[in-house]
């Protein structure tokens, strides 16, 4: 009914056990599978692992998440009647229950889950605007005849009969000026990609461990956030390292990446499928090129797989090294590759970074050189800096935000404080005010309303408690630079301050905090 497994002794070299997760009642599990179907929520929360240490809390993955920025899907939203039927619900919550209560069973059969309503699903889970792939196909014109399509679709993806398309290169400016590579996938290698996504999720969700955080269910940027600086406050942390894989999903081994993901799966057609994918190469200019390293950003499947190759490369290693080796208190939060260490001592510290860096080198990964720092930061860093006779404690970033050793106000005790990245912060300027040239023209009413939707979107993210100032501080270069915008349409009849102050004040949001203080929504989320 769930889908057959079989058990092995097989293990991967050099990882150790990881810890058991607790299963959910099944009649809460039932229940809150419908309500995820349907794209909301009860907001109840299941027993699973606190992000550093062993003690059992509650998850988050009853709870809204955050919409991946490299993939291509949002907010699922369904039509009735093209949503998964309860059965099949059911049938998925089923392997999780496999997966939780076995940590070495291999599931032979899995594609069958993917039926002709999951991935009619998954069609309805993709961004409607999202530009075309190899196919040109967009996602208005395979709506028109949608069953049919979605029936073919279906039927060669069970033949075995399905062929993955190349992806398409693109490129989108970072925040130091550089240029990303992405991967734009066609239509319908999105969908299959994310109907097998949803399935594969229900395997990897009882083995991922609580540190991490990139692109899961339930689990969103500022999750990590809240777990970071709640372990900053309440552990004894005096280090920090602060590491960044270099090129990590273009530099992915997919020799390893298989072997990782047969230790979970052991159906052929789904090995084959993601075979296709890692092997469908790149088309750049008309022009196609082979991978054989690396995962294309902004493909639907590649998050779960980077997710997959760090579990067995980092996750359970670092788990076991904390539990081994260290003599002191070590907390661990991990993004995608983005991953933050808190250490109790020094040495400590810098003997997990050296078996990091000999841990990745075996599997293709390096540390990137000018990203990878361990610092002094914690509730002594000042006074021991002092000590020394060195300035003030160093900063580090982290999704976005500055973490900063600050003190309170009334009692002068220690506190993280948080501000908006200034590198991030010039770039969405900079990324303003070339939109805003383009928009010279537009009716002010028209401008108003865009301006308004990118300033609320940024507030969304970046308002956190006693980041006030930097929010402040972007609405002010934000009407400026809309001032300038609109005093350059012409030379006669030059629009004044005054006049122009009465739309600033009707479009433009007024900054205000926006997020509870993280130790109150991390208390929410993972009660005692």
């Amino acid at each position: 009914m769930y889908g057959n497994s079989t058990r092995e002794n097989r293990e991967t070299p050099e990882i150790p056990a990881t810890e058991q997760v607790a299963g959910r009642e099944a009649k809460a599990m039932r229940r809150n599978a419908a309500m995820h179907v349907a794209g909301e929520s009860d907001g109840r929360v299941v027993p699973t692992k606190d992000p550093n240490n062993g003690v059992r809390v509650a998850s988050a993955e009853g709870l809204e998440g955050r919409r991946p920025t490299t993939e291509n899907i949002e907010r699922q939203v369904l039509v009735p009647d093209s949503a998964p039927d309860m059965g099949e619900s059911r049938r998925l919550l089923g392997v999780r229950k496999v997966a939780r209560q076995d940590k070495g069973v291999r599931f032979t059969a899995l594609l069958h889950h993917v039926t002709v309503a999951q991935l009619t699903a998954s069609f309805f889970a993709l961004k409607r605007r999202a530009s075309p792939g190899v196919d040109g196909m967009t996602w208005q014109a395979y709506a028109t005849n949608l069953e049919a399509r979605v029936q073919e679709l279906h039927a060669r993806v069970h033949r075995g009969t399905y062929r993955a398309q190349p992806s398409k290169r693109a490129y989108i400016p970072k925040a130091d000026g550089r240029l990303r590579p992405l991967g734009i996938a066609a239509l319908e290698d999105k969908i299959v990609q994310h109907a097998l996504v949803t399935v594969l999720n229900e395997v990897y969700e009882a083995d991922f461990l609580g540190f991490s955080y990139g692109f899961r269910p339930g689990r969103g940027q500022h999750d990590a956030l809240d777990a970071l600086w709640n372990a900053l406050m309440g552990k004894r942390v005096n280090w920090v390292l602060d590491a960044d894989i270099r090129g990590f999903f273009d530099n992915l081994d997919h020799g390893w990446l298989r072997q990782f993901v047969e230790h979970r799966i052991a159906d052929p057609r789904v090995l084959q499928l993601i075979r296709q994918w890692l092997q469908a190469g790149v088309s750049e200019d008309g022009i196609w090129s082979e991978t054989k390293v690396g995962t294309p950003q902004g493909a639907v499947v590649s998050p779960l797989l980077a997710n997959v190759y760090l579990h067995y490369v980092f996750d359970r290693w670092v788990q076991h090294w904390r539990t081994h080796h260290a003599t002191g208190a070590v907390i661990v939060v991990r993004y995608a590759d983005d991953i933050v260490m808190g250490f109790q001592h020094q040495h400590d510290a810098e003997q997990c970074l050296a078996a990091w860096r000999a841990r990745l080198a075996k599997f293709g990964l390096v540390l990137h050189p000018d990203k990878t720092r361990l610092l002094e930061f914690g509730r002594f860093a000042a006074r021991q800096r002092k000590t020394h006779g060195e300035g003030k404690p160093e900063t580090f970033d982290f999704l976005g935000f500055t973490h900063i050793c600050g003190k309170t106000r009334t009692n002068g005790c220690f506190f993280v404080l948080r501000r908006t990245v200034k590198k991030r912060f010039r770039a969405k300027l900079q990324e303003l005010k070339a939109a805003l040239r383009v928009r010279r023209h537009d009716p002010i009413p028209e401008v108003g309303r865009w301006l308004r939707r990118v300033v609320d979107g940024y507030f969304n993210y970046h308002a956190v408690p006693l980041n006030g100032v930097s929010l402040k501080r972007f609405r002010i270069q934000v009407v400026r630079l809309w001032f300038r915008a609109l005093r350059r349409r012409g030379q006669r009849h030059r629009i004044t301050w005054l006049r122009f102050a009465r739309h600033a004040e009707i479009w433009i949001p007024q900054p205000n905090i926006r997020h509870p203080y993280p130790s109150e929504r991390f208390a929410a989320k993972h009660p005692r």
